[in-house]
């Protein structure tokens, strides 16, 4: 038995600035192990963590972490600014070169491309059966979410309220439709 999403905290598609973050692993090292997981399990979800902007991180080096992110297409994807932090690895080491222009423009750039591959992955699900944990009640909709999502971070599955559900139970709800990071579906249909 296995959970069905995996967080692999990457923090960079670059091999360069991953040696620099003191990181142990490269780019092709991580990229074998998604595969090898994805291969075990098929339909596991994969979700990461990334920082830009990190000392010595140049355009070449963003541009390779985008190319990463197209190809392999994490289900859910944090990303972050970098900020020197007192006592770390980096702040004793580095010099925070990256402006925090710079910085924030590749973290728009980051979270616009991940937005159009969740919006691809969310399509992909129209017309699926995903068991869904009701969390809450709220407006016209019950608030629900599946086990590829965390509470409070990850998207949510919007149910209409007239199914008469209950907060705390699971349902298996058949998605009928997806925005960019939301889902949409129903407890009523034919099984």
């Amino acid at each position: 038995k296995i959970a069905r999403m995996l967080h692999l905290p990457l923090q960079s598609g670059s091999t360069k600035i991953l040696d620099a973050m003191n990181r142990g692993y490269t780019k092709e090292e991580f990229i074998a192990l998604a595969r090898k997981i994805k291969e075990k399990v098929p339909d596991i979800g994969l979700t990461t963590d990334i920082i830009v902007g990190f000392p010595g991180e140049t355009d070449e080096d963003f541009e390779e972490l985008l190319q990463f992110v197209k190809e392999t297409r994490f289900n859910r994807l944090g990303a972050f600014v970098y900020s020197e932090e007192e006592g770390t690895y980096a702040a004793n080491h580095y010099k925070d070169d990256v402006p925090e222009s710079v910085k924030q423009e590749r973290l728009d750039r980051l979270m616009e491309l991940q937005r159009g591959i969740s919006e691809e992955l969310n399509q992909e699900l129209i017309g699926s059966v995903l068991k869904t944990i009701i969390d809450k009640q709220e407006g016209d909709y019950y608030i629900g979410r599946t086990a590829y999502d965390s509470p409070e971070v990850d998207g949510e599955v919007y149910i209409n309220k007239a199914e008469n559900l209950q907060v705390g139970k699971f349902y298996d709800v058949l998605i009928q439709d997806a925005t960019d990071y939301d889902l949409y579906g129903t407890t009523q249909y034919e099984q």
